[in-house]
Parts: structure tokens; sequence; C-alpha cells
């Protein structure tokens, strides 16, 4: 077995000397939210025209970007395999040469302080993309505070060189605030007024059932640049997200000159990944909206807010807690449940934190008499296969169940228990890998 301190420095050595011998262009994307699907919507506008490779699942680490840059496997503890892709590496480099991507789409995840120092150290980026941060931002735990995180992650478009580009999120004054620290070209995108890539027009589709009524099929939005408006149609994703990641993407297309209608015509083709705010067949003609890839604040306000948005005769809401904010783990989880009062007529909480979630629903607003919810619409758990079987017999016809937590919390399990097509969880649910159903 190697270890974990030697493999990285490999990886770091190879990687560097790849960028320098191929010099593909570099598109970075960073941010607490949004990261991998607006990877996965750059993808799609580029693809036509361009070789690209992407990074694999969620390789956004000291290890993951490496193997990215490299395009080998995680080979774990086989050391034999690890030293035949090295070997395969070398004689690429100094004996002949491969065919390499002319563009790489990385993605670049923020743990700890000095992680984005070590990242750009490996690959500088070209075109440096910011999704949102948020008032409490994921991965938090190991910084000082919300700021600091966010200076960090600053250094993705601080090492842009004026030449560059960085594409950032007009609507999170977070990251918008990065455009006073870098000397690159600046574009924004969003719904805000003065966004250069703004989104108008978002609007769910739906398509009319006899029996259930209302059922969503995607959503459509205007995407305004100068003098340019058009039309773009995401099928079978929901929510502002998909807006985020569309514009982001959009605004990448322009600075590879793209032009609005092919970007509009490619986004056609984006699909959400598992775990990713995707609708689902449950039991019973129920419909879940299933966000089980990971968990943040400013992530679980959003799902929640599609929860509202989406058609459903009862809404549901099976949260797990929310891991890696730290000192504000009790105050963000009272903010939500706060939230889910408003939002949901029934509750399920997974986890020691989440339990935060469930006091709030059912106590906030008692002083003047807002909404709250009563004993009877909550339940609490602390394991997200006991949630999802409790569920079952209670879930009825055209109900709309979100179901949402950190990726620790494994809440693709409760999904697994009350979806309409078990034997397809393999395509549709998020950590499905015989490493992740050890665990």
């Amino acid at each position: 077995m190697i270890k974990k301190s030697i493999l990285q420095k490999i990886l770091a050595i190879l990687g560097r000397e790849t960028i320098k011998k191929y010099k593909p262009m570099i598109i970075a994307v960073t941010g607490s939210v949004g990261k991998t699907s607006t990877r996965m919507a750059i993808v799609d506008v580029l693809k036509s025209g361009h070789q690209i490779r992407v990074a694999a699942k969620n390789f956004n680490n000291e290890i993951g970007v490496p193997l990215t840059i490299l395009g080998i496997d995680h080979h774990g503890k086989n050391i034999i395999a690890w030293f035949g892709s090295f070997f395969a590496v070398l004689v690429d480099l100094y004996v002949s040469s491969k065919k390499y991507p002319e563009i790489l789409v990385l993605e670049y995840g923020v743990d700890r302080p000095g992680d984005m120092d070590y990242l750009v150290s490996i690959a500088r980026p070209d075109i440096a993309v910011v999704t949102a941060i948020g008032d409490v931002p994921a991965h938090v735990e190991f910084f000082k505070d919300a700021e600091a995180l966010a200076a960090e992650k600053a250094k993705l478009v601080q090492a842009l060189s004026v030449d560059g580009y960085a594409i950032l999120n007009h609507d999170d004054y977070a990251v918008y605030d990065m455009k006073e620290k870098t000397k690159a070209h600046v574009m924004t995108y969003g719904f805000e007024e003065h966004a250069d890539m703004r989104i108008v027009h978002y609007e769910l589709r739906v398509t009319k059932d006899e029996k259930l009524g209302d059922i969503p099929e995607g959503i459509t939005m205007k995407m305004q640049y100068g003098g340019s408006v058009v039309p773009a149609r995401l099928h079978r994703v929901f929510g502002t997200p998909a807006c985020y990641a569309a514009a982001a993407a959009a605004a990448v297309g322009l600075v590879l000159n793209k032009n609005m209608v092919e970007i509009s015509e490619a986004l056609a083709q984006y699909e959400p990944l598992p775990g990713r705010l995707r609708l689902l067949k449950g039991i019973k003609n129920s419909f879940i909206l299933d966000d089980t890839y990971n968990a943040s604040p400013e992530a679980m306000r959003v799902a929640l807010d599609t929860l509202v948005e989406l058609p459903g005769k009862r809404k549901i809401a099976v949260l797990g807690d929310m891991l890696e904010i730290g000192t504000y783990t009790e105050a963000a989880h009272r903010s939500i449940g706060d939230k889910v009062a408003q939002c949901a007529d029934m509750l399920v909480t997974v986890g020691s934190r989440a339990k935060f979630i469930a006091d709030e629903a059912m106590t906030r607003g008692m002083e003047n008499r807002a909404r709250v919810l009563t004993p009877n619409q909550v339940m609490r758990f602390d394991d997200p296969t006991e949630a999802g079987k409790a569920l079952d017999p209670l879930i009825k016809e055209g109900d709309l169940i979100l179901v949402k937590g950190s990726q620790g919390m494994r809440m693709e399990k409760a999904v697994y228990e009350i979806m309409g097509q078990p034997l397809l969880a393999d395509k549709l649910l998020v950590r499905q890998e015989e490493y992740w159903k050890k665990k």
C-alpha cells in the first residue's frame, strides 16, 4: 500500500508534467454548491467541436484532480495497479506521445486552508467558474469562518492571468466580490438585473395527467446577453440551481466563441446526475425529488424552494444532517426547520443534528401564531433505511417527497425504500458502487 502523502506527491509531479507537455486549456469550477452540475453543463455546451476530458465522479481534491489530468483510475490499495499506471504515464510523457484532450474541465474542492493553493499549483486555470458559497457554506468546519472559506476559494480567480476569464455568480455576494481579486476578464451570470449573462422568464413546465394532475417535465428560461435573448429548455431538471448551471456554462461557451443559439441547443442535452434535484417515480404513484448527493444550508434552502414550486398533493420533506459546518451546526439546522414549517405537510429527519430541524419546525412562530408542524406530522430517525421503511405505508398517491442530506448520511438509502423502480437503483441513485454499498 502506498502512503497517501507519497501518492499525492507522485500524482502532483506527473500532473504538472502532463500539463506542461500537452498545454490543454483548463476550465476550473469551484464553489460550495452546484460544482458538479455546472461542470457537466459546461461539457454539454463545449463537447461539439472540442476534445474534452472532464473530472470523473467527485474527483475534486489533491488526489482526484491529478487523476483526471492523467486520465487514470483510482486504484485504492492496489500498489501494482498504481505503478502500472505511473509507468504508462511516464512512457507517454518521455517516450511516446498520445492524443491528449484540448480542454480539461476540472472541479476544485476545498476542505481546509491551503487546499486551493495546492490544486492551483498543479493546474492553473485559464477560465475559472465560481458557483455559489452562501451564508453558511459547506466544508466550513476547518475554517475560521465563512469569509475565510470564501477567501480560499477566491484564490482560484487570483491565479488567472490577465488573458484569463473569471465567470462569477452575480447573485451570491461572496462570489461577486471576487471580481475585485482578479486581473482577468470578468463575466457574471445570474437572475439579478446587472448580470452579464442574465436569466429571465424562468418557468416550470408540466404535463397534465387525468389522475395525478400536473406532472413536472422540466423548466424553460431565457438567457439574455448584450442585445441577444435566446430561450432554453431543460428537460427533467428543476429549480434555480439548473438555471445557474446553464447560465455559467453559457458564459463559458461565449468565451470560447460559441454563439447563443448553439449554446441553447446544446443545453437541451443537459440532464441532472443522480442525487441532484432529480425527479424519480415513487411508490403508489408518488414522486421523489432526489437531492441526496450532498447538503449545505444554502443547498437545503434551494431544495425546499423547489419542493414548494413543484406540484404535489402533499409535500413531504425527508432531511438528514448537514455535516462539516462546525459552529454553525445548530443555528443552520434550526433555520431549515423554520423554512420546513412553512412549506411541508410532513417532516422526516435522519440524524442527531437534523433533530434541530424537527424541533424548530414544531415550535417556530408560537408567539406570533405562524405555521408549525404538529408531533403527528414529524418523525425522527437515526438511520436512513429505517426512515424510508417507516415512510412507506404513509405515502399516498400524488405525494411529492424531497429527500436530502449530507453525503455521510447516505440518504439515498431512504430513497431506495420508497422508489417505484428499485431494480433501476444502480442507474438512478447516487453512490451505488460496491465501495459505497460496503460502507
